[in-house]
């Protein structure tokens, strides 16, 4: 019985992490309006890509949109915040708050965050914004096929290639001129959660 526990807590913790199934979620009107965030400082593109650590594999990706307001397209994701409303894989009111709850929730001894974040022009961050909200729920295990395709079209995204795998398209949008990489560490001890940030220049420094 013990052994059966220990393998449907690993299963679940698995799910946890791993992209989800596809289903369509649509939050109000008014829950949307109100859930409205703009973010300081100029429009960008962040996306994060979760890091299995006991296989060296890429695990699940997603996108942050900052322009006119902040979005995030996580799709066929399984993270939730009942404060947080969603429509189709897109979630509105993505404050710093939020931001870092879905890191937390992501990281953990066995799972890494990459997140790499590139400035862009307000006409650019509005073309992938409507274009998230316009792809509609994600089915499982197309969580980067669906982030790459709907960037690669994108003015200043041309090079990133279509791909199903998270960690050839981070590596693709590392080489993005300008980009700024923060990796995200937890052990599961609040003593040990760290957070290395690689600057464009490659040099990298703990925080």
């Amino acid at each position: 019985m013990r052994r059966l526990t220990r393998i449907l807590a690993a299963l679940c913790l698995v799910a946890l992490t791993a992209c989800g199934a596809g289903v369509s979620v649509s939050s109000s009107d008014e829950a949307v309006a109100n859930a409205r965030y703009v973010a300081d400082g100029p429009p960008t593109i962040t996306l994060f890509t979760v890091i299995n650590n006991k296989s060296g594999s890429g695990a699940h990706t997603a996108l942050m949109i900052s322009g006119e307001e902040r979005i995030l397209f996580d799709p066929a994701g399984s993270w939730y915040h009942p404060k947080v409303p969603e429509r189709n894989d897109v979630h509105f009111g993505i404050t710093p708050k939020v931001v870092l709850f879905y890191i937390d929730y992501h990281s953990r001894k066995t799972y890494d965050v990459i997140e790499q974040s590139v400035v862009v022009t307000p006409a650019v961050a509005r073309m992938v914004a409507d274009r998230a909200k316009a792809h509609g729920a994600v089915a499982r295990a197309h969580c980067t096929e669906s982030t790459s395709a709907i960037l690669s079209v994108v003015p200043g995204f041309e090079s990133l290639p279509q791909t199903w795998f998270p960690k050839q398209f981070s590596k693709a949008f590392g080489q993005l001129p300008g980009v700024k990489t923060t990796y995200h560490t937890d052990d599961d001890d609040d003593k040990n959660h760290g957070v290395l940030l690689v600057q464009a220049n490659g040099d990298p420094f703990v925080e």
